[in-house]
């Protein structure tokens, strides 16, 4: 777990965020993903990152210290069905901006509603990362709302998909997948150069 997570600032622009300082990690995924409750259930606190029962809130990149080791990256959430087409290419150029200019980026992770799969915009967001050459991390999250068969079946789908890349079901219910995720990102950053 980890013992001390902040917020630190929020962007609307990749270009802002520092260039210097901690090494980070990005999460991705559609709007209703769950993004926000996977930051406040790895970090043990319920309130870090504001959760919303109306998804595509977050418009902002997000950046949040973890234990003063490493950046979690909390990009704005994509595809939401009320998104118009506009606004979500805009925020697709925002996901990829920041993919462009993040020098700090050890690993995007990519965090998937585990009762859909990868929906077309995600397999469009994921391709993305895979050209970028930015280590990829595949989340199935809401992995305590499928059965365990369905939850195997998507698993197994992604691995077709993307034999790969590494792939953690993760509950913010159960805590499945929690200590997984944590050690996945501390591999990330160690990763030199």
């Amino acid at each position: 777990m980890i013992k001390n997570a902040t917020f630190i600032k929020s962007y609307a622009d990749p270009a802002m965020v520092p260039k210097d300082g901690l090494p980070q990690v990005a999460l991705l995924g559609r709007s209703n993903a769950g993004k926000s409750s996977l930051i406040n259930s790895i970090t043990g606190e319920p309130g870090l990152a504001k959760t919303s029962s109306m998804p595509g809130l977050t418009r902002l990149i997000n950046i949040f210290s973890m234990d003063k080791q490493y950046e979690l990256v909390d990009l704005p959430g994509y595809g939401y069905a009320k998104m118009s087409k506009h606004q979500r290419d805009r925020l697709l150029d925002l996901l990829s901006g920041f993919l462009s200019v993040a020098v700090r980026l050890r690993m995007a992770v990519v965090i998937l509603d585990s009762r859909l799969g990868a929906t077309a915009v995600d397999n469009e967001v994921i391709e993305q990362v895979l050209r970028s050459g930015i280590p990829l991390l595949l989340v199935a999250n809401k992995s305590d709302k499928p059965s365990r068969m369905e939850l195997r079946q998507i698993v197994q789908s992604l691995e077709r998909t993307y034999p790969n890349v590494p792939i953690i079901a993760h509950s913010t219910v159960s805590g499945d997948g929690r200590g997984l995720l944590l050690d996945a990102f501390s591999r990330a950053i160690k990763v030199v150069d």
